[in-house]
């Protein structure tokens, strides 16, 4: 065996003296063992003897076990910016190699250093301030007149110097005496002479790796012939007398640069089909790479000495980056450099790291309890990661004292939690987040219809309620947070990248939340959203394995058709919910079915499967069973059949009264008091509207409200026409609520009764005027039975304002 570099004697040496000493001794105490067995017939010795063999067997395998192939030296892996000296108290500048890139920014730092006598490089560790710094040294150097260069590395060997060592190394270097302990009497005597010797010559101190403002507090402030380049932590930005230079990564096309620079400089290096700096891929490489300086050098480097293709190497990274967290598929061996030369990842306290890595399974930002909820600690222990993170630039803060990785560290964040995290515990950590968030969402849309926080016609108003805590405030709180629910829900599949199911315990908090926000979008008339939130719940893998999940999204399809006034579209997506047969869903779909098939006129039809839909609820379900009776009654209104419709609404009634619902009770009694009326129940029809109005003064459901305004006027109208000026005043006030929303032909009938009630009040033109509209808007929404009566009223004879409403 050789001997070490340094020339003493190799460690190996020592495993082979031990192992024999060790095997020696077994030997030994076994021939022990056996003069004492045919003696004394003991077994004593014989567990020493055991345990000092396997102890020699054990240095052997030390000894000859694989070991891995030496490297080709310090560039083999990658190709760094700045070769320092080995020695760690070298004052020599070292010069750069390869380094490329960064011109702008080594620039600035030569003019601020004309200006200023101390310029601080700041940045997140490893984006490459102590190369800047190094090359505008440099730079410096080679001017006319040049300066006096020292440099000093205050980390060297990656170990952390303090004020005192510094202050020994730049004596030792300018030659003044070196202090004689680490009192502060003699630690100000050096920095005195120190400062008369630096005052007496144009010399530049570049002071490498700062990782703290105590570091280099003796040295400031600077003497007036003297410069400082300091490189390292951001904190030095708040020094005084400091000019702090802001070291961001590198810009994409200087990051490209770096990449073909290392490429170039790899030994044996196959030439590349195209020039790096003109492959698209390329830049899609060095952005998935967090624009990393040494990275980005590792992978372009190794990339140009085995000849990979730019293609095959985006594939992988996008493959590890965007793949859903339950899928078990690690890092590849060749993107290994790309983590483990993340040095500032790996100077994180472990806690800090592993919160980093779980951050990157929230696609947008998370407050402190969602974080919590990923990782699992305690809220003061979270305080110090994020604080720990925020620092280093992992991080950044968001409205609401929400956190969120660096969009750039993103692809980053996401490579190390593939590699260091087990998939059990990433779903772990990403059910965690999903529970905690669904339950929430479930909380605030269940407020929804107990709380008045809007007034009646202010739809539009999405902002949150100053007055009220942000956990009480659903409105507030999903528009804090709907960006991150609605990523996660389109997100967490994974349906564009994989095949794979998602987990049992990841799948229903999920879904959970998927409906949750679907009730939001639901109520805030956000249809488009609504629609992309079942076409993500549809697209994912686990809809086609769970078909109450295929059912679900299909029913809210067809309501959201349905909404949008496309009865056949609605009727067709509903068609497909009743086809996957869920259990849980059948009842529900039956119903909205019916409705859209009432809406299409096959009354018969609907009729049918309302009635189904009323058999297969369960008898426990008493607010499915009443709405179902509302279905049915409105349907037996359009067959005309009063009587039948009237035992349906009021046995809805009854129900939707009993449960304290009074968004159902005020739909219901707005639809009885139009059968009673029909039945010639005028004073029961008039107590019905009147009690529906009393109900929807409390609430906030406007479409509601203006179906009572336009049944009690066409009512009070049938019934007792010598009251046309009441009716004219609840129908206008149902224009008006109608006002600036899309026209449909709840708006068309209202405009015919006002032009009714306008005619027996004698204004013939404002009737003609109201008939007029009436018929525009019938034939623009497809209201042929509307369009048909508002002419036959504009043709003389006027037509009967006691006409039925079809």
């Amino acid at each position: 065996m050789t001997g070490s570099k340094g020339g003493g004697p190799s460690p190996r040496r020592y495993l082979w003296k031990a192992a024999a000493t060790v095997l020696t001794g077994a030997a030994g105490i076994s021939v022990e063992v056996l003069v004492n067995q045919v003696s004394n017939n003991s077994w004593t010795s014989i567990p020493a003897a055991v345990v000092l063999a396997g102890a020699g067997v054990f240095l052997l395998y030390l000894q000859w076990r694989p070991r891995p192939e030496p490297s080709d030296g310090p560039g083999a892996d990658a190709a760094e910016a700045v070769l320092t000296s080995s020695v760690g108290g070298s004052t020599t500048l070292p010069y750069t190699s390869g380094f490329a890139g960064r011109d702008d920014d080594v620039a600035g730092i030569v003019e601020a250093l004309e200006r200023e006598h101390a310029v601080a490089v700041v940045g997140r560790r490893a984006v490459g301030t102590s190369s800047c710094a190094v090359e505008a040294a440099n730079v410096i150097r080679q001017k006319p007149g040049r300066d006096e260069i020292y440099y000093l590395n205050l980390r060297p060997g990656g170990r952390r110097r303090n004020a005192r060592w510094m202050l020994a190394e730049l004596a030792r270097a300018v030659g003044v005496a070196e202090p004689r302990n680490g009192l502060p009497a003699a630690l100000a005597e050096t920095v005195a002479a120190l400062r008369e010797r630096l005052n007496d010559e144009n010399i530049l101190l570049v002071l490498d790796n700062v990782d703290s403002t105590a570091q280099v507090r003796p040295l400031l402030p600077p003497t007036s012939a003297c410069r400082l380049l300091f490189a390292g932590t951001p904190a030095m930005a708040g020094m005084d007398g400091v000019a702090a230079r802001w070291l961001a990564e590198p810009d994409p096309d200087d990051a490209v640069e770096m990449f073909a620079a290392a490429g170039q400089a790899a030994p044996g290096a196959r030439s590349p089909r195209v020039d790096p700096r003109d492959d698209p891929a390329v830049r899609d490489i060095v952005d998935l790479c967090g624009r990393q300086p040494r990275a980005i050098r590792a992978l372009g480097y190794r990339m140009a000495r085995h000849g990979w293709r730019s293609a095959d190497v985006l594939t992988l990274l996008r493959t590890a980056v965007h793949a859903p967290a339950h899928h078990r598929a690690p890092v590849a061996d060749a993107l290994a450099p790309l983590t483990g030369r993340d040095v500032a990842y790996l100077a994180l306290h472990p806690g800090a790291r592993r919160l980093f890595r779980l951050l990157a399974l929230a696609p947008r930002a998370v407050d402190r309890s969602a974080i919590g909820a990923l990782a699992y600690r305690s809220p003061a222990r979270l305080d110090r990661l994020l604080e720990e993170l925020a620092n280093g630039a992992f991080v950044v803060g968001a409205a609401g004292s929400r956190y969120e990785v660096r969009p750039l560290l993103v692809g980053y964040a996401r490579l190390h939690l593939r590699q260091e995290e087990p998939a059990r515990r990433r779903v772990a950590a990403q059910a965690r987040l999903l529970r905690l968030l669904a339950r929430r969402a479930e909380r605030h849309v269940a407020s929804l219809a107990v709380m008045g926080l809007r007034a009646p016609g202010n739809v539009a108003s999405t902002t949150r309620d100053p007055d009220l805590p942000l956990d009480d405030d659903p409105y507030g709180w999903f528009d804090l947070h709907g960006d991150l629910l609605r990523a996660l829900v389109e997100d967490t599949p994974g349906a564009a990248r994989t095949t794979r199911p998602m987990p049992r315990r990841l799948r229903r908090r999920w879904f959970r939340l998927a409906v949750a926000l679907a009730g939001w979008y639901a109520h805030e008339d956000r249809l488009d959203d609504w629609a992309g939130v079942c076409r993500a719940v549809l697209a994912a893998p686990t809809a086609g394995d769970r078909p109450e999940i295929a059912a679900w999204a299909h029913n809210e399809l067809g309501v959201l058709r349905r909404r949008r006034g496309d009865a056949q579209g609605a009727a067709a997506a509903l068609t497909l919910a009743l086809a996957e047969r869920g259990r849980r869903a059948t009842a529900q779909a039956q119903m909205n079915l019916g409705l859209a098939l009432l809406d299409l006129g096959l009354i018969d039809d609907a009729i049918e499967h309302l009635e189904l839909a009323r058999r297969h609820r369960a008898h426990a379900d008493r607010a499915g069973q009443s709405l179902t009776d509302l279905a049915l009654g409105a349907a037996y209104l359009n067959k005309a059949v009063p009587e039948r419709a009237h035992h349906h609404l009021v046995r809805a009634a009854n129900t939707f009264r009993a449960l304290g619902e009074s968004r159902g009770y005020a739909a219901a009694l707005t639809n009885l008091a139009l059968a009673q009326s029909r039945l010639g129940e005028h004073l029961d029809a008039a107590q019905s509207w009147t009690a529906a109005l009393r109900e929807y003064d409390g609430l906030t459901d406007l479409t509601g409200r203006t179906a009572a305004l336009l049944n009690a006027g066409a009512a009070i109208l049938a019934s007792t026409p010598s009251r046309a000026g009441q009716a004219y005043h609840l129908l206008a006030e149902g224009r008006e609520l109608r006002a600036g929303r899309r026209p449909d032909g709840g708006l068309g009938r209202t405009l015919l009764y006002l032009g009714d009630a306008a005619e027996l009040l004698g204004r013939a033109t404002d009737a003609r005027q109201h008939w007029s509209e009436a018929a525009e808007v019938c034939d623009a929404v497809g209201d042929a039975a509307g369009a048909a009566a508002a002419n036959g009223r504009l043709t003389p004879p006027l037509g009967d304002p006691t006409a039925p409403r079809p």
